[in-house]
């Protein structure tokens, strides 16, 4: 069944609390320690303090998960006006609220490295196979948008088994971007969130493929 708008408003403004909130926290987070630290002031023992290169992994991480990261978001605020199911609907609440942060982490350090957060240049193009669009996904496991208008019109179990497989899908090639992230991050802060978000993400999957089971669907 579909929520009520008046239900569903105050839940969308909180998305959106969050997703200010962390980019403010992250902002002070990376402005503060650089402003007191020495080797910011060049005092210090020599430690560069340069941000990463545009070319680099952590850029180009933070930039295309931020795009990965926004879609995820999307579907699960779509599933969760679309069943009543509780055990759904806190899936769809964790992802809204955990992505969400981790989006405003990422572009919150892009903003304090001084690079865009978006770019002409192929997605993935960091991890050496760039990706092509398709269908409006524009990187490996982004439901197209054909997949995103049957989520939009799906209700209860239809709604549910459609979510959980294409969020099943789409956290796979998360974490495979999100592994090769950490391999090949040069900033503590990119190697430290891609590897927590790849178990995350690989612990979400097996949460997925029980509750598809139990609603006799295969992933």
């Amino acid at each position: 069944m579909t929520s009520s708008a008046p239900a569903a408003r105050p839940l969308v403004w909180a998305g959106a609390v969050v997703f200010v909130v962390a980019v403010g926290l992250v902002l002070l987070m990376v402005v503060r320690p650089s402003a007191a630290s020495p080797s910011a002031s060049g005092s210090g023992s020599g430690t560069s303090s340069a941000a990463p290169a545009e070319a680099s992994a952590d850029v180009g991480f933070a930039r295309d998960m931020s795009v990965h990261h926004q879609q995820a978001v999307e579907m699960a605020f779509l599933v969760r006006d679309r069943t009543e199911d509780e055990d759904v609907r806190r899936l769809a609440y964790d992802i809204i609220n955990t992505q969400a942060n981790q989006r405003g982490m990422m572009l919150g350090w892009l903003e304090s490295w001084g690079r865009p957060k978006s770019s002409d240049r192929p997605p993935m193009e960091w991890m050496g196979h760039p990706a092509t669009p398709d269908d409006g996904a524009l990187m490996p496991g982004m439901a197209t948008d054909t997949e995103l208008e049957r989520l939009r019109t799906a209700e209860g179990r239809d709604a549910e088994v459609l979510f959980l497989r294409l969020m099943t899908v789409h956290h796979r090639a998360g974490a495979d971007m999100a592994r090769a992230a950490a391999a090949s991050a040069g900033t503590d802060e990119i190697g430290g969130l891609a590897a927590g978000m790849a178990r995350a993400q690989e612990s979400e999957i097996s949460l997925m493929a029980d509750m598809l089971k139990a609603r006799n669907a295969t992933p």
